[in-house]
């Protein structure tokens, strides 16, 4: 029988320390001679990435020892950090950011010098035996922009050669089968790659130099992603000209739309690397899509434009690798955390090859998603609703349950409805939550994803507030329990919400904007202009960008808040937070600020994630007057 106890103190088997010790992140799948490799994020080691490889036994072998690291920083949020090649592996170093080549059982070789160069996405150039790739290179001093533009890294070594220049900005430069054609992205201030980037293509002289290049599609307005040639020389990309992130087909003349339909074929391009799209041969593209928030996984026929969508247990697909007729790919699922997953294209058959997590999710402690829609003034918003969920509890009977309400960071991005060990973290506990894809997050067409613009710090806190609202109304949700949670943008959204709304009783932000003029002036050249979007150009909008601005309404703000920050974040600086407690805590409210020597933006190490996860539980309990099961970690709070 379970046991009768009031929500927010169940025992769970889900700890934060589990999380961590048991749990890795696991991105960039590929295959080579039959072995299958990924590269894995190690909380337990500082975060340190590091390529591993299956072998025939079912055992892995790490391919590079400590302190080797694989993390590009590239836009500071990096990808496309890695390369498989018959020589070895190339690979960007977390510590000085060269790119190495890894010869099997050698010891990584510089291929650039350290300092103020920055790579990524890298394409092999065979013929030429070199690297074609996006370098960022930072000024040697002042706080100038780094200069961005398309290079060529000898593999024999030496100084990169510049190919393309001149924008502000590059990406996924991709060589054609046979060597003689180079297809790129680029964009300039003040777009985002989601908001209008163009696709070119030029041909490579003997020497390698790019010829004039031809616009192939795009421009301010219309944003193309993921460019992938067919063995037969003709370009499939992803454009948004349709209003959806659809395929295209380019045949060196003219695009044409392949498949029109209401979903998405790509993720937006926050870090270099992503793979929805790969060719298996000349008329049949692997694709990952999403509809309604729920990813698939599908094989297009580019001539028939048909699609046929696989019977896959996932609810998220992505990072796409075809090697003959296998495709491995990351993939997750309710019930799966994230995990490498293999797919023999001829017998349709699976296996999951790593799993994120060491042991399987408790059956009786998983809450799955529901995908819901629900009313807000924007017509109607989208998210996936968590209830409670533990076999061993009970709530007493008429008890409804505190509602943890999480925003999504970008804000140009979206929740997913995988499995996550941070969600079933409350919701064993006997927390509901409700993640939100509020006005702006992608994988609902351009519309959507543009009803954002001008409106940051509005459209996603109505939906969030609505959110709340909607399943209190159900009866799903304790009204006198409505929290608010999120990093980064979702950290702005958190703080509006409780600033500028009733209703939420408590708040926790991650790394979180409270001032958006100090956004403007203070942040990286890839976001430098995101703003001019969301909320207007500055200075000339500087009107929109105070009454906006948590920070000078702290004397609306009544509820208890909690802080998580890293101190070496240059995305958002520690300046943010530290100002919004200071407010907060001369107007006597309860609030607490736990900062993180040697985080960036995002938080890698154990320890930090233990903390973060067990102190906004123990302030939870603190706040709303319960004690956790536990005894999670204690944190301090002021004025409490």
């Amino acid at each position: 029988m379970p046991v009768i106890a009031p929500y927010g103190t169940w025992t769970s088997p889900v700890t934060a320390r589990s999380l961590v010790d048991a749990g890795v992140g696991l991105r960039a799948p590929w295959r080579r001679d039959g072995a299958v490799h990924w590269l894995e994020s190690r909380a337990t080691e500082g975060g340190r990435t590091v390529p591993v490889r299956r072998n025939a036994d079912g055992t892995a072998t790490d391919l590079l020892p400590a302190p080797w690291d694989v993390r590009g920083r590239v836009h500071e949020y990096g990808g496309g950090d890695a390369l498989a090649l018959a020589e070895g592996l190339v690979f960007c170093h977390g510590a000085d950011q060269a790119v190495y080549l890894a010869a099997p059982g050698a010891e990584p070789v510089a291929l650039t010098p350290p300092g103020r160069d920055r790579f990524a996405d890298f394409a092999h150039d065979r013929e030429r035996r070199r690297l074609i790739a996006v370098r960022e290179r930072h000024p040697e001093q002042g706080h100038a922009e780094p200069e961005n533009a398309l290079v060529a890294i000898p593999l024999g070594g030496g100084e990169p050669v510049p190919l393309v220049g001149g924008a502000d900005f590059y990406a996924s430069p991709r060589l054609s089968p046979d060597g003689t054609r180079l297809a790129w992205l680029s964009w300039d201030h003040p777009n985002m790659p989601w908001d209008g980037t163009t696709l070119w293509v030029a041909g490579l002289g003997a020497d390698g130099t790019p010829g004039t290049p031809v616009r192939v599609a795009g421009g301010p307005d219309e944003a193309i992603v993921q460019p992938v040639w067919l063995p037969d020389g003709r370009l499939v990309y992803v454009s948004d000209q349709g209003d959806w992130w659809n395929l295209w087909l380019w045949d060196g003349a003219a695009g044409r739309p392949v498949l029109p339909m209401p979903a998405e074929f790509a993720r937006p391009l926050w870090v270099f690397g992503n793979r929805e799209v790969a060719a298996v041969d000349a008329r049949t593209l692997a694709c990952a899509f999403t509809r309604d928030g729920l990813w698939s996984l599908g094989l297009v026929d580019v001539e028939a434009g048909t699609i046929d969508r696989l019977d896959l247990p996932f609810t998220d697909v992505g990072e796409l690798f075809v090697d003959g007729r296998t495709v491995t790919f990351l993939a997750a699922a309710p019930d799966l955390p994230g995990s490498v997953v293999t797919l023999d294209l001829d017998s349709r058959r699976w296996e999951v090859v790593k799993r994120s997590t060491a042991t399987a999710p408790d059956p009786g402690c998983v809450s799955a998603a529901r995908p819901i829609r629900f009313p807000t003034d924007g017509g109607e918003a989208h998210a996936f609703y968590y209830p409670p969920a533990n076999a061993g509890f009970q709530a007493p009977e008429g008890e409804r349950p505190p509602l943890i309400v999480k925003s999504h960071g970008g804000p140009t991005a979206a929740a997913s409805a995988a499995w996550s060990p941070k969600i079933q973290y409350w919701t064993s506990r006997g927390f509901a939550v409700v993640d939100v894809n509020y006005r702006g997050s992608t994988g609902y067409g351009r519309a959507y994803r543009d009803a954002l613009k001008g409106r940051w710090g509005i459209a996603d806190v109505a939906d969030c507030v609505a959110a709340a609202q909607c399943l209190a109304d159900q009866g799903l949700a304790d009204p006198r329990r409505l929290i608010i949670t999120g990093g980064s943008a979702g950290g702005y959204t958190v703080l509006c919400a409780v600033t500028f709304h009733q209703g939420f009783r408590a708040g926790a932000s991650y790394y979180g904007i409270s001032d958006l003029e100090a956004l403007a002036a203070d942040t990286h050249k890839f976001e430098a202009r995101y703003l001019d979007s969301l909320v207007g150009p500055y200075p000339e909008r500087k009107d929109v960008y105070v009454a906006r601005s948590p920070i000078h309404f702290v004397d609306r703000l009544s509820v208890p808040m909690v802080f998580f920050q890293g101190l070496e974040d240059k995305v958002v600086p520690p300046a943010q937070a530290e100002r919004m407690v200071e407010a907060i805590d001369a107007k006597g409210l309860p609030v607490a600020y736990v900062p993180f020597e040697g985080e960036r933006h995002g938080f890698r190490k154990a320890e930090s994630i233990v903390t973060a996860l067990e102190g906004e539980l123990y302030f939870y309990g603190r706040v709303f007057g319960f004690t956790p099961a536990g005894e999670p970690q204690a944190i301090p709070i002021r004025n409490l």
